[in-house]
């Protein structure tokens, strides 16, 4: 049970994903088969991709990506600093070199084309953009950018099911999409993830490597369409499992509904804050589809002590908030980056995420904005 009296993210289950879950276990098949191939054909068709290939995470997929696109020591990968630290962490795991790029501003948190173009060197091999939030990045602009000097478009989508740019869904613009499937995502199925590819080449090795390199699974081994394996590829094991599967079908098929909601929600929000001179509200000026899957702020003319504060009195109001995120080139294991990153630095140290999910009504919305507007005031 939550000690706020508003949390910052509310699961959305009900009944019927503990009737998916009783299935499976009644199925008494549990690891990775149908429900899981059932999950990915539905995926793709909802992105309008080709092939997804269901993991253990969103970082299981973001490393896969790098391995799939032949990504290792002495490459560079630009990548914006303002996300989970898994998006960078992906890039250390294939020896690669992470580069850190700044966001456009405030008012708009993801990579900075212009910025990115600034940092290619020969050494560069992939672009791999984070749609902050799920609002999408300048794509037309990373594409463009890519396709100039011969790089790989890697998607962190992990915001952003559903997410539209110019008609296109989000993680499946680039060579390789990847999602989340953690516990407060707006899919949610406590852990997994999802990489998407239009690339059949790029599938096909990724369900080689999700399960140890072998050609066969245990599923087709137990149906009697085979009867050994043999392992060609250094993999990992990375496999979804039906059980989380079942749960992600129910998911799948409320998604619409509850970001549908969540927009409900954004609007509320921008119609209590419309002209607080103290508070920025990042892609307020954003009229596309999108998951909303956090409510970020930004503080105006303050600084990391005062946005401290400022969470701290909502925390006294009974309001839970938190911070997407601090910058990943000021942690420790970073930080001989030498990355310069003044917007990102800003925005980290100024930035709140105000409760966001579907089941937040107008009065608890009008309450947050009361007491943060109290407190900045």
């Amino acid at each position: 049970m939550s000690r706020y009296q508003i949390p910052l993210f509310e699961l959305n289950f009900g009944r019927e994903e503990e009737d998916a879950v009783a299935r499976t276990l009644q199925s008494k098949w549990v690891s990775t088969g149908p429900r899981v191939a059932e999950l990915e054909q539905k995926f793709a068709s909802m992105l309008d991709a080709k092939h997804a290939v269901a993991v253990t995470n969103c970082t299981a997929a973001l490393h896969l990506a790098m391995r799939l696109l032949g990504i290792g020591p002495g490459d560079e990968v630009i990548l914006p600093s303002l996300t989970f630290v898994a998006t960078a962490n992906a890039v250390r795991y294939v020896g690669a070199t992470p580069v850190f790029c700044d966001i456009a501003g405030d008012d708009n948190l993801n990579m900075d084309p212009a910025a990115a173009a600034s940092l290619v060197t020969p050494r560069t091999k992939a672009i791999l953009v984070m749609h902050y939030g799920g609002f999408p990045c300048d794509m037309d602009a990373i594409m463009a950018l890519a396709r100039q000097h011969g790089l790989k478009v890697v998607e962190d989508a992990c915001h952003g099911p559903l997410s539209e740019y110019r008609g296109r869904k989000l993680g499946a613009i680039g060579d390789i999409g990847c999602f989340s499937f953690f516990s407060n995502k707006n899919i949610c199925t406590g852990e997994g993830g999802m990489l998407v590819t239009n690339d059949e080449s790029h599938a096909d090795r990724a369900r080689l490597l999700r399960s140890h390199g072998m050609t066969t699974l245990s599923y087709e081994r137990a149906r009697g369409h085979a009867t050994a394996y043999d392992v060609v590829d250094l993999g990992y094991n990375y496999r979804l499992d039906d059980i989380r599967a079942s749960i992600g079908l129910v998911q799948l098929g409320r998604l619409r509904a509850d970001l549908e909601q969540r927009a409900r929600v954004r609007r509320r929000y921008l119609e209590r804050l419309a002209g607080a001179a103290r508070v920025i509200v990042p892609f307020a000026r954003h009229t596309g589809f999108v998951s909303n899957y956090i409510f970020p702020i930004i503080l105006r003319d303050a600084d990391a002590e005062m946005r401290d504060r400022v969470r701290a009195a909502l925390k006294d109001d009974g309001v839970q908030t938190s911070v997407h995120y601090p910058a990943v080139h000021r942690f420790a294991i970073y930080k001989g980056a030498g990355a310069v990153l003044p917007k990102t630095e800003r925005a980290a140290d100024t930035l709140i995420t105000l409760p966001m999910f579907a089941a937040l009504d107008a009065d608890r919305v009008d309450y947050i904005v009361e007491r943060l507007l109290t407190h900045v005031s």
